[in-house]
């Protein structure tokens, strides 16, 4: 079932409400200061737990779509750690002001879901892929490719969501998790991938391609 798109995250309304109501409540006593602070502070959950709905790039099943919105901050070959192979990872780096909605990158089969509890680094730093706490999707594509998607917490990031069971089919751009305030994404991919971002680059999720996967060698 495709997530729908109410523009307003679900795992954001509880924060509105608080927010909303310390608002009335300053309001009634005339607090004008706390008045400000709460309906600011409203605005900013608002504008974080916005959810957008996105066009999907790539029409086959060799795309590779951007996971998170954010800024790439590292495409390198490094040890998945979660399969044992060598990988291509590709790192998306959220801040506090972008859509924090994580989205498949491939039409693939959720094998394993792994949390691992860990140190809430600055997720733009290299050791938060190692130490923070981080939640691996392992996920299959049509064609056998196998794709590690890591949500990785962050300094403010408290709380990494991903609602996925072992055996979920997930389509390119499907909505499957969310991290609170601040974090990033990795993504380990085959090695012999065709990278088409750059580090430095600001993506969309589902709306940008990241890379795509080599095409199969014909039968002899």
């Amino acid at each position: 079932m495709n997530y729908p798109h109410p523009l307003i995250a679900r795992e954001g309304w509880p924060f509105l409400i608080v927010a909303f109501i310390a608002s009335v409540i300053c309001s009634l006593f005339g607090w004008v200061l706390p008045f400000v602070l709460t309906g600011l502070a409203f605005l900013f959950i608002l504008q974080f737990f916005r959810d957008p709905p996105r066009a999907i790039a790539g029409g086959d099943s060799l795309a590779i779509i951007a996971p998170a919105d954010g800024r790439v901050i590292a495409i390198e070959e490094c040890d998945d750690p979660w399969l044992s192979r060598r990988a291509l990872k590709i790192s998306v780096f959220m801040n506090v002001f972008n859509v924090h909605s994580n989205r498949s990158p491939i039409d693939g089969e959720v094998r394993q879901v792994t949390y691992h509890p860990g140190r809430f680094f600055n997720a733009a730093l290299a050791k938060a892929s190692t130490e923070n706490e981080r939640c691996a999707m392992h996920l299959v594509g049509t064609e056998g490719q196998d794709v590690t998607c890591v949500q990785v917490a962050g300094l403010v990031a408290r709380r990494v969501l991903n609602y996925m069971e072992p055996g979920k089919k997930l389509e390119r751009g499907e909505r499957y998790g969310f991290i609170r305030f601040g974090s990033r994404v990795d993504l380990y991919l085959p090695t012999d991938v065709r990278v088409l971002a750059t580090v430095g680059d600001k993506v969309l999720a589902s709306s940008t391609l990241l890379a795509e996967f080599a095409k199969a060698a014909p039968d002899a």
